[in-house]
């Protein structure tokens, strides 16, 4: 009788009992103290406190949980749980349609496109959902633009220039450097800064004024905002880790992502203009002006040739589609 009431008492108590506080890691790509890392702090804190500390998520800047391809690969297994970060194209080539350049122009254009509801954010749910993975926010970055650490007298034209630049190894990037009169030279991220200073490249392709103000400033001599791609970053969870929670955290987490992405929305456009800048008045970087003429005759010739390349990439009438229905948001 004494053996059967306490394991109903102890039953009892294991019922009544709370649930274990889940502690997420979460991956960027960025320094610590750069936007993106004080920003992802403050959602941390948002978090803990809306889910009355049953979800603490702890950041870990500057890759320090490895390159952001390999974290993506790690969080589809479960063995990280979160980041915020571009999307890696290795596991599937078809996430190359997140930075197809010039597709959007300006940042009305962008948020009908990579914000909820748009046509590119909508693909990237699904494909990241087909790995593993769920897509809480997007976070946009800035428009893309060229960081030299030399002069270019012809920054304005797509005529070839002579100029090497590290492109990251996606596609879409390596023909858009082409495309713009550049020599294009895939090199992976960690060795980016290292081959500007020792000359083995001239500048990079692929970031933009935020970028390249926290990994390149050292090496940015001049800087050209030709609006190559629009910079757009996931914040992602593991389904596996995403499992552990009870319907009330994840609701919550939920909702303070949607808050998270909503401000990153509103401030995004002025803090490109900030990195700008920066660079400008604290490293003395020659910002070259061009012209709208200049900035259109770059995005025809990117479309005409390699768009269809890329298309091909990625599954060409797949790819037709999407693009059709962003650029039909944008009309």
């Amino acid at each position: 009788m004494k053996a059967k009431l306490l394991a109903t008492a102890l039953a009892a108590l294991v019922t009544a009992s709370p649930a274990l506080a889940e502690t997420f890691k979460m991956s960027h790509v960025r320094p610590q103290g750069a936007t993106i890392d004080v920003e992802l702090r403050a959602f941390a804190d948002a978090v803990e406190k809306a889910t009355d500390g049953d979800v603490k998520i702890q950041i870990f800047p500057a890759s320090a949980l490895g390159d952001y391809t390999t974290v993506q690969e790690r969080i589809s297994v479960g063995a990280i749980d979160m980041a915020t970060q571009p999307a890696g194209t290795a596991a599937d080539r078809r996430m190359q349609i997140a930075s197809f350049p010039y597709l959007a122009g300006s940042w009305d254009e962008a948020q009908a496109i990579y914000g909820p509801g748009g046509a590119v954010r909508e693909t990237m749910v699904d494909l990241f959902q087909e790995q593993n993975i769920t897509v809480l926010a997007a976070y946009p970055v800035y428009f893309g633009g060229i960081s030299l650490n030399v002069d270019n007298p012809k920054a304005g034209s797509t005529e070839p220039n002579g100029i090497k630049v590290r492109v990251p190894g996606i596609k879409s990037f390596q023909l858009t450097g082409e495309a713009l009169g550049y020599i294009p030279s895939p090199i992976p991220f960690a060795e980016a800064f290292t081959a500007v200073q020792t000359g083995v490249v001239d500048g990079v392709i692929g970031s933009g004024a935020e970028g390249y103000y926290a990994s390149f400033r050292d090496v940015t001599k001049t800087y050209i905002p030709a609006n190559t791609h629009f910079e757009v970053w996931f914040m992602m969870l593991s389904n596996d880790s995403l499992s552990n929670l009870s319907d009330e955290s994840l609701a919550a987490l939920k909702k303070e992502a949607e808050a998270f992405e909503a401000t990153r929305w509103e401030v995004a456009e002025a803090d490109q203009g900030r990195n700008e800048k920066r660079l400008a008045d604290e490293l003395g970087t020659t910002l070259v002006t061009l012209t709208d003429d200049q900035i259109a005759a770059m995005a025809a010739k990117v479309r005409a040739e390699v768009w269809p390349v890329v298309l091909e990439d990625v599954g060409a009438e797949w790819g037709q589609a999407i693009l059709e229905r962003a650029q039909s948001a944008t009309n």
